[in-house]
Order: structure tokens, then sequence, then C-alpha cells
């Protein structure tokens, strides 16, 4: 049997860094042609980019801490999320990331999908 059909088990000092972003610390878990999964830790009052990820879409469980994320046109829609809570990001959904509270935030993301993974763009939708 091949190691592609093989059970693994990814420990926290397996985990590799991610891509980079200002106040995130991205550990990725596992990535292949179709999927990527990770550990993301996220200072406290750090703000993303605009960006999407694509033909990916994301759900993302908060771990701890508080997760805003801004999307929709001009970034009007504002969700707030907290431990235990899913967030769904649809694929080329634009948005930006952050964490408004005073502690830092833990989450796990979960990207199905194939392609380059980040396109950071200038702004939200327009409309």
């Amino acid at each position: 049997m091949g190691d592609e059909r093989r059970v693994k088990l990814i420990r926290p000092g397996d985990r590799s860094e991610g891509q980079l972003t200002p106040g995130m610390r991205r550990e990725q878990a596992v990535s292949t042609e179709r999927s990527w999964a990770g550990h993301v830790r996220t200072e406290a009052g750090m703000v993303s980019g605009w960006h999407h990820h694509g033909d990916y879409e994301s759900h993302i469980y908060v771990v701890s801490g508080l997760l805003r994320m801004e999307s929709g046109p001009g970034g009007q829609d504002v969700i707030d999320a907290g431990p235990g809570d899913f967030v769904f990001v649809p694929p080329h959904t634009v948005h930006r990331e952050g964490n408004p509270a005073s502690a830092e935030a833990t989450v796990i993301v979960v990207r199905a999908g194939s392609g380059e993974a980040v396109f950071n763009v200038d702004g939200p939708d327009r409309t």
C-alpha cells in the first residue's frame, strides 16, 4: 500500500509554517492537491488585508478568542465568531479577518478546492 492510502497522524511538532501574514501564525498540518488544513493563531488587535481563496471554500472552527470576518459590498457584512463557532467562507468570497479582542485567537481552518490558495486584493467587493 502506497503512502497516499495510509492514515497519517500529524502532531503539533510535525506542522510546518504556513503562508506568512503579519500578526498571524499559520501552521500547516495537511496540504494536498484538493485540500489544506491548519492551525492559525491571530494576535490581539490584528486585521488582515483583503483577499479571497480562489476555488477553495474555507471551513473555520474557533477554538479560543474572537474571530471577526468582514465581507460583502464595502465590507459591510461583519460577523464575530467565538469559541465553538464555525464560519464558512465560499470560494472567491473577498474578505478580511481580524481579532478585535485583547487576547490571541486560535482557529482551525480546513479548505477544500484546488489551485492557488490566496489572492490578495485592494479592497472589499463594491457590489
